[in-house]
């Protein structure tokens, strides 16, 4: 059974360890440091919103066998509005993805450092951090092979530890179950934790992984009888990819720590209540959270591109190399100098403030075309769901856009 669990893996913990990077763990953290275990309903919403999305995406590419940008390209008829959606996409994922890199990367940099101190080399004026490159060139290995199947295990054996980084430390840190029971089923929105709750969910349930799983389902899988291979795949991985989020939010809330302000931080408060050991396993947990986002990342956007643009979509393919060695090496640069551009990543954010709903809502429109899915479009019940969660992710990117031009 096991056996055949395994053979059936697929990109769900692909999706998982692309939506758990730096910035949820850093979201996560400040969650519990600041409001404790109150949070935690967000959390399970983002499980749910997320299953659900990522279900009709991988539905989507095992039915088409195309990725869910080729579809648009083709669907959308109106010349006008399909270059304006294309536009958008391109500009909030590849733009948006190359800006968040430097952040992956450095946050994979982060673990690391927790270990082993930091090490930078002097090249003239500056100072260039080592640990950044290691990092880049691990992404670039992984990613020029171009082998699905090379790529599903690297990730999901880093999915796993990531996974047991984060449950041991929420286990060493002694929560009150009853509080964790509380945080699940009381619906609190404490006195300041709105932007914090948009974040939560933000984090989760992340665009790019929306084209990233139509179009790596179908390496995978190649018919309609796979279907239920997929749906196990992407419950269990977004499942366990939400419990690894809980369990950074738990480790937050249970550590009384005078400050904590990012993953590091709860790394060296843990230390003096339960020895080096604990640092080390939440600094590995940070580590594997990094380099699984920092090779994600670089693909959706290629496969975003490709799919858009009309380019061949196999992974050893020039252009599709071209699209992904760009995302990654300014990520590499920005991370090993220390580089931030506050502008790019304010723009990221507004695109994707705005993508989110969009795509959401295009998404579930194909969901219903039977020219498409035949048999296997949505369902009145699924459609039902889908419109509560497309309400929400239009008041989070609103939300996303008002902070991004401070006005919340």
């Amino acid at each position: 059974m096991i056996k055949n669990y395994l053979n059936n893996i697929g990109p769900g913990p692909l999706v998982a360890a692309a939506f758990i990077g730096p910035g949820t763990v850093t979201v996560c953290t400040l969650a519990g440091a600041g409001f404790g275990f109150a949070l935690l309903w967000a959390m399970v919403f983002s499980i749910i919103a997320t299953v659900v999305l990522q279900e009709m995406s991988a539905r989507l590419g095992i039915i088409t066998q195309k990725g869910l940008s080729e579809i648009i390209r083709s669907e959308i008829h109106q010349p006008f509005f399909r270059n304006m959606v294309i536009l958008l996409i391109l500009s909030a994922i590849v733009i948006g993805n190359a800006a968040y890199e430097a952040g992956n990367i450095s946050g994979g940099v982060l673990g690391l450092e927790t270990i082993f101190g930091n090490t930078s080399i002097e090249v003239g004026s500056f100072a260039i951090n080592s640990f950044s490159l290691v990092i880049g060139i691990i992404a670039f290995i992984i990613l020029f092979i171009g082998n699905y199947k090379v790529l599903e295990r690297v990730l999901v054996t880093m999915v796993i530890l990531m996974s047991l980084a984060f449950l041991i430390t929420a286990i060493l840190t002694k929560p009150d179950i009853s509080e964790i029971f509380n945080g699940i089923f009381n619906f609190k929105v404490p006195e300041g934790s709105i932007l914090t709750i948009v974040a939560l969910i933000g984090t989760t349930v992340v665009p790019y992984n929306l084209f990233l799983h139509a179009s790596l389902v179908k390496e995978k899988w190649h018919d309609a009888s796979d279907l239920k291979y997929a749906r196990k795949d992407t419950f269990i991985a977004v499942v366990l990819g939400g419990i690894v989020s809980m369990c950074i939010i738990i480790s937050a809330a249970s550590i009384q720590a005078q400050e904590i302000h990012s993953a590091a931080d709860l790394a060296l408060g843990l230390e003096p209540l339960f020895g080096s050991f604990s640092k080390y396993v939440l600094a590995l947990g940070l580590f594997a959270a990094g380099i699984t986002s920092a090779i994600t990342a670089p693909l959706a956007a290629a496969y975003v591109t490709t799919g858009c643009l009309g380019w061949d979509s196999n992974m050893r393919s020039k252009k599709f190399r071209m699209v992904w060695m760009f995302v990654l090496g300014l990520g590499i640069i920005f991370s090993s100098i220390g580089f931030k551009s506050i502008e790019i990543i304010k723009f990221a954010q507004f695109a994707n403030g705005l993508l989110l709903p969009l795509i959401a809502g295009i998404l579930i429109w194909i969901m219903n075309k039977s020219s498409i899915l035949g048999n296997y479009k949505n369902s009145t019940l699924k459609n039902l769901i889908s419109m509560v969660i497309l309400a929400i992710t239009i008041f989070l990117g609103l939300k996303s856009i008002l902070s991004v031009f401070n006005l919340l």
